[in-house]
């Protein structure tokens, strides 16, 4: 006789289909060629820091390998540091061997290398800026790029008003005859709701909101961009994709690193600034927004503020109870000691700040009433990952009462964003055999198995569609705002409520214990990962 109990696992990849007969064209897997950018100059703000060497760069390098950039293309770089073009040049060539995401090609990289510019010069010295345009100039009168200009502030957020200030006194930033003038601002935008309506008060009263590119690189991400694909091009999702069917929602977004060399910024941050407010709610907005009327960047924007406009705001008492905060002790992470958080780089002994938190959130919509979101992030946990699961309502027993099946568990649908990119979902089948059991499938599909993969730094997109005006990835002064508003009670609290327990979990663990209690008061539990079986497929629970 069968045992009473199933607890068999299987698990299916997707494999890309045969190819069909030359007379019978796939036409949904046609691609159409994107065309190359408009003719522009690049400036970048900060240009001899760590983005522009580790992901700026190399994502020029990957656009032009794409054949995205126009020949009528120049990057002219500026900072404090003192530098010749020539200089800034050699720096580029020798830096980007460490850091492409693929294979450097001679002549694409002297392409490059020979488009770029350097002049040196403090960003609140308005002398500066006239030397800065000079060079400008020359750069496009030599690669006769006509005029457009696409400025990306790759400088500490203190800049970030002055640059645009001091952009708008110069006439740098005025756009006329056809040419355009359009401005990236790094995160993080503003430090609480009072500081953000303030940075976009005084960086509007020089651009348009449509010059204004605020960039949340996690969008540039494949399968954060394939979310709307993925839920409204097909037709088996959307129906069920509401308080009905789904039980709930957990974004995870986790890091195993500590804080590296970024203490003396991350100190004055924290967990809930620096991931929750901007990458999370970003993942949150794409994955409960209501069907735009087409793909037009307001149109999608509207409906990605909407979410966040929807979230219910939390009291101070709530804020008790539906948020948790931690910071890592040392422990062990893949098999190395690592120090506490206090311990790191730049970071004060004493420190307060949450390398981790959690939070649980309702929206206020008729979609999603009384479907709980649960959010974390954190550094120093077991492995790097993020991800999207969507876990539905359990089917009702009552058929399988008189069967060996003990209970059901209710069905997943996990959007892997990071490291594997793809999508796996789990359900149930019966084990072949004269009685009923059941086992638990688990399907799994990679986009780098059936598409294929490019190299990305993540930024390629997002430069590429700032250079063709296309504003949808990014975030509209409403968007920034509105996250802010959710997340400015946590802060009040959060610092007037000093934490008393602080190291609160090990690195290497998976956080505080007030995390694990805040889901499992609802009946839930987080997802967990095992050491083996990394990917889509595998290794989850």
């Amino acid at each position: 006789m069968a045992s009473p109990t199933a607890t068999t696992t299987a698990t299916t990849t997707a494999t890309k289909p045969p190819a069909q007969h030359a007379d019978e064209p796939d036409v949904e897997n046609v691609e159409e060629m994107p065309k190359p950018a408009p003719p522009a100059a690049m400036v970048i703000f900060g240009a001899t820091g760590d983005l522009t060497k580790r992901k700026l760069f190399p994502a020029l390098y990957n656009l032009h390998a794409s054949g995205l950039l126009p020949d009528e293309f120049a990057v002219v770089g500026t900072g404090r540091t003192e530098l010749s073009t020539d200089g800034f040049r050699n720096s580029l060539k020798d830096e980007i061997h460490q850091f492409a995401t693929g294979k450097v090609e001679d002549d694409k990289l002297q392409w490059l290398i020979e488009r770029v510019y350097y002049t040196p010069g403090d960003f609140a010295d308005a002398a500066a800026y006239e030397r800065l345009e000079k060079t400008i100039q020359g750069a496009e009168a030599e690669r006769s790029t006509g005029g457009s200009r696409l400025y990306y502030l790759a400088t500490p957020p203190s800049f970030f008003a002055t640059i645009v200030d001091r952009l708008g006194a110069a006439g740098m930033a005025r756009e006329e005859g056809g040419r355009f003038r359009r401005v990236i601002i790094e995160k993080p935008f503003g430090h609480d709701l009072e500081s953000a309506q303030e940075l976009n008060k005084n960086i509007q009263t020089v651009l348009g909101e449509n010059q204004i590119y605020r960039i949340d690189h996690y969008l540039g991400k494949e399968t954060v961009q394939n979310i709307m694909a993925f839920r409204f091009a097909n037709g088996i999702f959307e129906p069920i994709w509401n308080r009905r069917y789904i039980d709930s929602v957990q974004i995870t977004v986790a890091e195993n690193v500590g804080v590296e060399d970024r203490g003396s910024y991350y100190d004055h941050a924290g967990a809930l600034r620096d991931v929750l407010q901007n990458h999370v709610f970003q993942l949150l907005a794409f994955i409960a927004m209501e069907p735009p009327i087409s793909f037009a960047a307001d149109v999608v924007r509207n409906e990605r503020v909407k979410v966040l406009e929807a979230i219910h705001s939390l009291s101070h008492e709530d804020v008790l109870t539906q948020a948790v905060r931690g910071q890592y002790g040392e422990g062990t992470l893949g098999g190395h000691r690592v120090p506490a958080y206090r311990a790191e780089p730049d970071v004060a002994p004493n420190s307060t700040t949450e390398t981790y938190a959690a939070m649980k959130l309702h929206l206020d919509n008729w979609r999603w009433a009384d479907v709980p979101f649960y959010l974390r992030t954190g550094k120093r946990l077991p492995r790097r990952v993020t991800e999207i699961a969507i876990q539905f309502k359990r089917a009702p027993f009552m058929l399988f009462r008189e069967t060996p099946v003990e209970h059901l568990n209710p069905n997943l649908l996990v959007l892997h964003i990071q490291p594997d990119e793809g999508v796996s979902l789990r359900f149930h089948a019966k084990i072949p055999g004269p009685t009923v059991q059941l086992g638990t499938v688990r399907m799994a599909f990679e986009y780098a198995d059936y598409f294929g993969s490019t190299p990305s730094t993540g930024y390629e997109t997002l430069i590429y569609d700032c250079l063709e005006g296309d504003s949808t990835l990014f975030q509209r002064s409403d968007m920034v705002e509105a996250s802010w508003r959710v997340v400015t009670p946590v802060l009040d609290v959060w610092q007037t409520l000093a934490p008393r327990t602080f190291p609160n979990y090990a690195a290497g663990t998976w956080g505080p214990k007030e995390a694990d209690e805040l889901i499992q008061r609802d009946g839930r539990q987080w997802r967990s990962w095992r050491e083996t079986g990394a990917g889509p497929g595998g290794g989850m629970s």
